[in-house]
């Protein structure tokens, strides 16, 4: 199975694991999926950054997992259903603007972002941002929704790292077309599969093992789960706590340090 795999991997995995992953960029430490947060990973060293993405009602593709600004900015409504003059005024927690994903791909060119894509209307701006960014080979692109997946990969015309779909893992756990299942897999650029925590036994992993794929797992927060997981061979965890999982990583001697050039970008124009 490694040999199919091979020759068909981006750059989105190229780095040596477990990979930690910010979630909304470091939500324990910053306003969740905010420039404070994605700059606080970085700086601490991490090679990628987990976000989510929405389209104002123009197209405009932003940096934000909601489809209501309702719950973390001062301004109420539907992202979808709002220009972006107006969702720009808004701000996470009273104080840090929305960012564009073309924003965060640009400031930290050496980052991975993974990215869940959280409304169907978010696929087609996703694609020409990509396109513009030429970013293809260090995002990983995945959703909630087996749809918005196919129809991301429907529009694009190369490989690009995605995730195994709900109706994949609920394929997997069934054990349905087991034997078939990795090369399908790898011919459509699925590499990894992410799981929340409760998910991840023994067995579970197995599976997807044997189906080609690498085992994320998200959101954890707790350093006792975190080596539970590291000790079940994981690839990869997503957390909040970005600073403890650093440490976890460190103890185990398997932290890798920072990004190559990161350095310290200046905030978008589009930050206002």
């Amino acid at each position: 199975m490694k040999g199919i795999l091979d020759g068909m991997l981006s750059r989105f995995l190229d780095q040596p694991g477990p990979l930690a992953f910010a979630h909304r960029g470091g939500a324990a430490h910053a306003p969740e999926n905010s420039w404070a947060a994605f700059e606080h990973a970085v700086d601490l060293g991490y090679r990628y950054l987990e976000t989510d993405v929405q389209a104002t009602l123009d197209g405009t593709l932003i940096a934000f997992h909601d489809r209501t600004l309702n719950r973390v900015t001062d301004v109420t409504g539907r992202v979808a259903r709002m220009p972006y003059r107006t969702v720009a005024t808004a701000r996470i927690g009273g104080k840090e603007p929305i960012p564009l994903l073309e924003d965060l791909l640009a400031a930290w060119p050496e980052a991975r972002f993974n990215i869940d894509v959280k409304d169907e209307c978010a696929t087609e701006p996703l694609v020409r941002a990509l396109r513009r960014t030429a970013a293809w080979d260090r995002v990983c692109v995945t959703s909630f929704s087996s749809r918005r997946l196919h129809a991301f990969r429907q529009s694009v015309d190369r490989q690009v790292c995605t995730t195994l779909s709900p109706l994949g893992l609920a394929a997997v756990r069934s054990g349905a077309r087991a034997a078939a299942m990795p090369t399908r897999l790898a011919r459509a650029g699925v590499r990894c599969a992410q799981i929340p925590a409760r998910l991840a036994t023994p067995a579970f992993i197995g599976r997807l093992r044997d189906a080609g794929l690498q085992i994320h797992v998200w959101t954890v927060n707790e350093p006792a789960l975190m080596r539970r997981l590291l000790d079940l061979a994981v690839d990869g965890i997503m957390t909040d706590d970005t600073v403890a999982l650093r440490d976890v990583l460190t103890e185990r001697a398997q932290w890798h340090g920072p990004v190559a050039g990161a350095g310290e970008p200046a905030a978008p124009a589009s930050a206002g």
